[in-house]
């Protein structure tokens, strides 16, 4: 049966919101299909009003691809949330409670503030996101994304030709300590030890390339470490121009998907001391580490 999606772009080529679907039901292959398929033309896609559960949230994600099984945080183990396939993407303890200012927990989640992509420091990195809206504040905590396929094109032939074979090293440990943040286990430490990357990404099924940054590149293989964070540094200002950058104001039951292969992303401030922000998401892994995708 042919699917009944209704897609409304928010630019010709970046971002929908997606209507005519219920979450909470099974999401069947010929959907998915079309699902994807959007993702490829738009990179991330919002779907209002659904009322998910984790375990309805969880199958979404699985009707999609396989679920990451490992959480990427400190204190792992001190989620209030059984559920491993889901992230706490929250400023709450186990108790319920708004964490204290000072908490461990709330300042490794201050790195969620800087452009990122979810997992690009693992070696299977992730694919898509999705996150969920339960609890949200009276005002900030937006989230931005950016466009990493038109932050490649708008780049000059020269600048694409020095970028597309190069190889970037990723770790939470080194998007973290920009914030000054170094207080790991020997345990984190190892969990967190930097994987290979490339730069620049190729996608056979819509022959386009993209950037692929993320705060927790901290080297390129090959190069003195100063210079390489000098463009990182000029990358990153450039691929996240206002004219690249879409920004999502939350409503309760609101659902964001992003293809983290193809953009990156941000949360906004808010008074997370004074109010609680509940925000769930299951994160989808790659088929395959960069180094082993096209070039």
């Amino acid at each position: 049966m042919k699917a009944t999606l209704q897609i409304r772009p928010v630019t010709p080529s970046f971002v929908a919101e997606v209507s005519g679907i219920d979450l909470r039901k099974p999401v069947t292959p010929d959907v998915a299909a079309e699902i994807d398929a959007a993702m490829d033309t738009y990179a991330a896609l919002v779907f209002r009003d659904q009322a998910l559960g984790d375990a309805e949230q969880r199958a979404f994600g699985e009707a999609l691809g396989t679920i990451e099984a490992t959480r990427a945080t400190v204190d792992a183990e001190k989620t209030r949330l059984q559920d491993k396939t889901i992230n706490d993407i929250s400023n709450l303890a186990p108790d319920g409670t708004i964490l204290a200012a000072d908490a461990r927990r709330r300042m490794f989640n201050l790195g969620n503030q800087l452009w990122h992509s979810d997992s690009s420091f693992k070696a299977i990195p992730a694919k898509y996101s999705m996150l969920h809206a339960r609890v949200i504040p009276p005002s900030g905590g937006a989230t931005e994304v950016a466009d990493m396929r038109a932050a490649w094109d708008a780049l000059d032939p020269d600048m694409q030709e020095k970028l597309r074979d190069l190889i970037c090293e990723h770790s939470l440990l080194f998007s973290r300590q920009l914030l000054g943040f170094t207080e790991f286990t020997e345990v984190e430490r190892a969990s967190f030890a930097p994987v290979q990357q490339r730069l620049v990404r190729y996608f056979p099924a819509t022959g386009r390339r993209s950037l692929y940054l993320s705060a927790h590149i901290g080297r390129i293989v090959g190069w003195p470490v100063p210079e390489a964070l000098a463009l990182i540094r000029d990358l990153m200002e450039h691929a996240t121009e206002r004219r690249f950058v879409y920004s999502h104001a939350w409503r309760v039951n609101d659902l964001l998907m992003w293809d983290n292969r193809t953009t990156m992303h941000r949360g906004r401030p808010y008074d997370d001391k004074r109010y609680p922000r509940d925000m769930r998401r299951v994160t989808l892994m790659d088929v395959a580490s960069t180094l082993q995708q096209a070039a």
